[in-house]
This record gives C-alpha cells, structure tokens and sequence, in this order.
C-alpha cells in the first residue's frame, strides 16, 4: 500500500485556477492532479542507471573490448 505525506506549497492564484478548470472537466481532485503532475515531472526528469552509462567510456583513448581482454589476462595470471 503506497503511504502519503501531506506537504504545504505555495502556487500561484493562475495555476490553481487552471488547476481547478482541469479538476472540473477530468473531475479530480486538485491533489490528483498535482500527484500526477510530479510523477511526470520526474519521468522525464529521472534518468534510469544504464541510459546514464552511455558514453562514459567515449574519451578513452584504449578501445574497450582490447582493455576487458587485458584485465581477463591478468586474472589468468594470477
């Protein structure tokens, strides 16, 4: 069961307007739609762990597979 925190904000009077004209056409709540408002917010915001991993090893100067081989070898010679 998901749990909720209760927090305060301050919002412009335009945006609780607006807020209030979307509530009344998708009736929900203002609260619904501002939980829904910050999930997408950090959607998009969020940046998984494998895409962040991408292109790290670009500025190496050693191409990647050749340097994999060098560590296994010294595994193996050890």
């Amino acid at each position: 069961m998901m749990s909720f925190m209760r927090t305060v904000i301050d919002v412009p009077d335009e945006l609780i307007d607006s807020l209030d004209q979307v509530g009344a056409l998708e009736q929900r709540s203002r609260a619904a739609l501002i939980r829904d408002a910050i999930t997408e917010y950090l959607k998009v915001k969020s940046i998984p762990a494998a895409e962040e991993a991408f292109g790290l090893w670009k500025d190496q100067k050693t191409d990647g597979v050749r340097y994999q081989r060098s560590l296994r070898d010294e595994w193996e010679r050890e």
